[in-house]
């Protein structure tokens, strides 16, 4: 049993150190509370309950505490692919919900398994989803003061590899913040979330160099052809280069490997295969 988690990008972690040390914490007991509901569930129960933990915390700009569009709303993306049935489902760009990996977990049973804006919204409140407003007055200050980019880089995400040998994968964001309305990000796209019965891959980063990468379905597919985790995302994430692409990964390969990595300093990471590990 494996399970690596990120909490997206954070270019303060050198700086502010009590930011730094709260995310270490949280990211610590989200990723051991995830692998020890791993020891009695699937690779994919676990990385929805784990990305629901990340999405959680507001510490991390997913779910409660992400971060505020252009037009002063808050609009969620999220996804889930499980590595198994190759089933891939995910909801964009909706809002007034407090977990939106759970309603992507919902549509996985179904045949229109990606929903954006209104009607994934309206297929939340029709499955018991209630009304909650993931805004918090940190963010409502950020957004009045006009964050910098280098604090908008982020994404959570969660790959298992359970007892049975499955892997599945799932990322969630809060958008970039002060993106045009409409803005489709990476997270609810197989560019920045995919697993098939070889490896699986989570992303953050900035999501436009990730969907022109095709990072994650590309790394997954060279895992597939005999790369290892570590090659295929280093060869990925060298493609990235000639644009100087904002990108980060988390995977685990069907074989037990399990992998991080980043174009640009500093993405907040956590493991726990047995022991943890925590970024420093």
């Amino acid at each position: 049993m494996k399970l690596i988690i990120h909490g997206g990008f954070f270019s303060e972690s050198q700086t502010n150190q009590e930011v730094k040390q709260a995310k270490q914490n949280a990211l610590k007991e989200i990723v051991e509370a995830g692998y020890k509901y791993l020891e009695t569930h699937t690779a994919l129960e676990t990385v929805v309950r784990t990305v629901g933990l990340l999405e959680d915390c507001e510490l991390f700009n997913a779910g409660t505490g992400s971060q505020i569009q252009s037009d002063g709303k808050i609009r969620l993306s999220a996804s889930l692919m499980d590595g198994k049935t190759q089933r891939f489902s995910g909801v964009i760009n909706i809002e007034d919900v407090k977990n939106p990996i759970c309603i992507a977990e919902k549509l996985l049973a179904y045949e229109d398994r990606v929903l954006s804006g209104k009607g994934a919204q309206d297929f939340a409140r029709e499955n018991g989803f209630k009304y909650y407003s993931p805004e918090i007055p940190q963010r409502r200050k950020e957004y009045e003061k006009k964050l910098s980019d280098s604090i908008r880089l982020g994404t959570v995400g969660c790959v298992a590899l359970d007892v049975y040998g499955n892997i599945a994968a799932a990322t969630s964001t809060g958008g970039k913040g002060f993106e045009i309305p409409g803005r489709v990000s990476d997270s609810a796209t197989t560019a920045g979330n995919y697993a098939n019965a070889f490896a699986g891959i989570s992303c953050t980063g900035v999501g436009e160099d990730i969907v022109s990468g095709s990072i994650a379905t590309k790394i997954v597919t060279r895992v597939s052809d005999g790369f290892s985790l570590h090659a295929a995302s280093d060869k990925t994430l060298d493609e990235l280069k000639p644009y100087n692409g904002f990108a980060g990964i988390i995977g685990i390969a069907a074989n037990g490997d399990i992998y991080h990595d980043d174009t640009h300093p500093y993405m907040v990471w956590a493991l726990c295969d047995g022991e943890t590990e925590v970024f420093e």
